[in-house]
């Protein structure tokens, strides 16, 4: 059915959509969601009671990457109920994690900082990263234990003495990752972990239609919709997607270009370097592109402070699916013609239509790897007379 029929109204008419993507997605895995859940206990366990979950993990601190957002929390709070342990944050939560924590009555995860000193002898696995750029700097790498990620292995990958736990697959979501182990091991979430990982991988996956969306992720979400019970998933994304761009009219130029921001590592014959990708989610493109002067000047000055070979900013509409990258110099705009040939700079040098590209890990990341190791150096610097 493509067709969604909502309750009738007072004059008897019968209120009737076409179904959305996600709703589609969901209609059509249903039988196959229904299936796994059918095997799940009617309540949740505790993790002890499962002799195939790893005990390296039970009682640690899961914690996600600086710039902390949905999928990073939400899937420390689900991994740590899954393993057995206590869910941290790295830094503060945005608006989009403040809604679904709050839409699921799930305390505010403690910050890591505390915790590290609160409980000395606990290991640490990381969730959503494992990039020593994006680690919050209180946690000792000798104290990890594990790491559960969706992300490319990149040159700036932590390093241990010793053996660790890792689960890293190529998912939309993080969030995905949690809930399949959650079925693998024949355990049922409680209704909220389920409602919060639920939200962490539409928000991810752009509501089931980024590139980064796998069968998993489409699966997944059918199966912790019922879990939660959510009966409308549509507008619960569309209220998750509002929370995420209500606080972003009101940030500074430096707040936009520092709120979600990555650094990743290069060195190759000719480059030997560090590009910062910074990223806005938004409802409402032409709210933060208005500010594009303020925020050329912002990138400019922050690629200074933090000694960055370069920093790019990519705004992206995530109801038209659609990005514009805004370019702060000439290395800038050089590595993005390689990176994006298909890109379109128009009025302004500064700014490329990056027409439907819209995920840094899957669009934007790949390309400008490729680039660099296709032989991409930085522009010769003009000699001052």
């Amino acid at each position: 059915m493509e067709e969604k029929e909502y309750s009738v109204g007072s004059d008897g008419i019968k209120i009737i959509r076409k179904r959305t993507e996600a709703e589609t997605q969901v209609y059509k895995r249903k039988i196959a969601a229904h299936e796994f859940i059918s095997h799940l206990p009617e309540t949740a366990e505790p993790p002890d009671a499962n002799p195939y979950i790893p005990q390296l993990l039970y009682g640690a601190i899961f914690c996600g990457h600086l710039v902390t957002d949905l999928d990073s929390i939400a899937g420390a709070v689900g991994a740590a109920e899954l393993y057995g342990g206590i869910a941290a944050r790295a830094s503060e939560i945005n608006t989009e994690t403040a809604f679904a924590l709050n839409l699921f009555n799930i305390p505010i995860p403690s910050p890591v900082e505390e915790l590290l000193v609160s409980m000395p002898d606990a290991g640490i696995c990381l969730v959503d990263h494992q990039q020593v750029s994006q680690l919050n700097k209180s946690i000792d790498v000798d104290r990890i234990i594990g790491v559960i990620d969706h992300h490319a292995l990149q040159n700036a990958t932590i390093v241990t003495d010793k053996p660790i736990y890792i689960d890293i697959r190529p998912w939309g979501s993080m969030s995905t990752i949690i809930a399949h182990t959650f079925m693998t091991f024949k355990r049922r979430p409680t209704k909220n972990t389920a409602g919060m990982l639920l939200c962490a991988i539409l928000s991810d996956t752009l509501n089931l239609q980024g590139p980064t969306t796998t069968e998993w992720d489409r699966l997944m979400v059918t199966v912790l919709v019922e879990i939660a019970d959510v009966d409308d998933i549509q507008f619960l994304a569309s209220q998750q997607f509002k929370a995420k761009s209500s606080e972003l009219a009101g940030l500074s130029s430096s707040a936009l270009v520092n709120g979600d921001q990555k650094v990743f590592s290069f060195k190759t014959a000719v480059f030997d370097g560090s590009i910062g990708f910074a990223v806005v989610e938004t409802t409402d493109d032409e709210i933060i592109l208005s500010k594009k002067e303020e925020l050329l000047i912002a990138l400019a000055h922050d690629k200074e402070e933090k000694r960055l070979d370069l920093l790019f900013f990519a705004v992206v509409n995530i109801v038209s699916l659609h990005s514009t990258l805004l370019l702060c110099g000439p290395n800038e705009i050089s590595l993005a013609e390689k990176s994006f040939p298909n890109g379109k700079i128009n009025e302004s040098p500064f700014v490329m239509d990056l027409g439907d590209l819209v995920s840094r890990k899957k669009d934007f990341i790949p390309a400008v790897t490729k680039a660099i190791k296709l032989g991409w150096t930085l522009v010769p610097k003009v000699a001052s007379t």
